[in-house]
């Protein structure tokens, strides 16, 4: 059959960029190709001249001077916290949390709080190439239905920690609000759920039980801020006699389904258990080094195979949601700590941002790389900037020049969410207006 007899196929998406950038397979970059997209999933990642012979796209986006890469994973969130950003900075961890953040939250935590955050969250993240967050916060109900309405796609955790809160009064209140945003969220194409222990210092080890239980049974996972300090070790011998990762072992909770946040604290042996476990740990270095909680060892653990994520962290403590900003640091500070110029090279460090997240939360299989097939989660970073010329090498320029103000476009699903640096269906005037709202109404709370 001749070329002039070829129908093209229809498809609702053609993307073409100057560079795809499809993380799988690794370190591999596409020049002058397209991406195709129909029914929110990818169809096809092919050369632009035959994108353009075989398909009849009902839209088509055009950028020639930018790279098509998936869309940021910020693999430990909590978004809420955009609404605490800057309220007590330049302060150690459990001085920030028992004397700032704590009681702060107490006085103006609810609903409204939660859902305003969130949604200052979502929009930040959106102009900054992120379209999947692992959110560990209360009410995550509340979260869940404004992520589900904004189209964003978010693994939410369920609070389990050892006090009562606005959210929960008691150990048997958590497990069941767990229970019912499982089983409301079972499914759902954007949301999936998670239990989120708050740390090994408050959960006991019956709660800890309780969610291995579950984890086990309804395989979600969990999401648990561990190894964080050199106290909170020093704290568990006292207490536990024995390292946090030790008791979490001995609790049945070392496992694939572990997404373990922080993990500054390492052995030799703890890197192999995590490593032989297919454990998934959340690299969050800023975080940790405005909080001087201390160095995750990242490229030990990819080099001993360990899946590595890159997280955020909240609002409170870093204090925004810029994963280029992270993942810049994740590259640099993992050379210092290996004392090794090649560790965590630009290739495996958008891999982290991308790949690894969504491993890390279950999604690997739909989102975190250009694929036929996967769900369209991705990001267009505008390259031609004088910030980002001349470009030599397209990952390296992506990790260690890049801004996020760079990001034009995004889509989650095949659905525009940021075209040319503007927001698609949200108001950034009002939320910002609103955020500007709770700054005061949480300095009349303080006063």
């Amino acid at each position: 059959m001749s070329d002039s007899t070829h129908t093209p196929e229809a498809c609702d998406l053609l993307i073409e960029a100057g560079y795809v950038v499809p993380v799988e397979p690794h370190a591999v970059v596409l020049e002058d190709h397209a991406v195709a997209v129909d029914g929110g999933r990818i169809v096809a990642v092919l050369p632009r001249g035959e994108a353009r012979a075989r398909f009849a796209p009902r839209q088509s986006v055009s950028r020639p001077q930018a790279a098509l890469i998936p869309g940021l994973v910020n693999a430990h969130t909590h978004n809420p916290m955009t609404l605490l950003r800057g309220i007590a900075d330049d302060l150690p961890l459990m001085t920030w949390l028992r004397e700032h953040i704590w009681p702060v939250e107490a006085a103006v935590i609810g609903p409204e709080f939660v859902a305003d955050g969130t949604t200052l969250g979502i929009a930040e993240m959106l102009r900054g190439g992120t379209t999947c967050a692992n959110e560990n916060y209360f009410f995550a109900d509340v979260q869940a239905a404004v992520y589900k309405q904004h189209g964003f796609r978010a693994r939410v955790g369920s609070v389990i920690i050892d006090f009562p809160s606005a959210w929960a009064k008691s150990d048997d209140e958590y497990f069941a609000r767990a229970g019912e945003l499982h089983d409301q969220w079972r499914g759902d194409p954007l949301i999936g759920t998670a239990f989120a222990p708050h740390a090994p210092y408050t959960v006991s080890d019956a709660n800890f039980e309780r969610v291995r239980m579950l984890s086990d049974q309804l395989e979600v996972p969990v999401h648990l801020h561990t190894h964080e300090t050199a106290q909170e070790i020093s704290d568990s011998l006292k207490l536990h006699g024995q390292r946090p990762l030790a008791r979490l072992e001995r609790l049945g909770l070392v496992n694939d389904r572990l997404i373990a946040v922080h993990m500054t604290q390492l052995t030799e042996g703890e890197i192999q258990l995590c490593a032989e476990r297919g454990v998934h740990v959340v690299h969050c270095p800023e975080s940790n080094l405005k909080l001087a909680s201390g160095f995750c060892p990242a490229c030990a653990l990819v080099r001993a195979g360990v899946n590595l994520a890159i997280g955020t962290d909240g609002c409170a403590s870093n204090n925004d949601l810029d994963m280029f900003s992270e993942s810049r640091t994740a590259a640099i500070l993992a050379k210092a700590v290996a004392q090794d110029a090649t560790a965590l090279d630009a290739a495996t460090t958008l891999r982290a941002a991308t790949l690894g997240g969504a491993r890390a939360l279950g999604f690997g299989e739909e989102v975190g790389s250009i694929e036929p097939g996967k769900q369209a989660d991705l990001a267009c970073v505008d390259l031609s900037a004088l910030e980002t010329q001349p470009l030599h090498h397209v990952l390296s320029q992506l990790v260690y020049a890049a801004g996020r103000h760079q990001v034009s476009d995004v889509w989650i699903a095949g659905q525009p969410k940021l075209v040319q640096r503007e927001l698609v269906g949200m108001d950034e005037a009002a939320i910002v207006a609103n955020a500007r709202q709770w700054r005061d109404r949480i300095r009349s709370s303080r006063a």
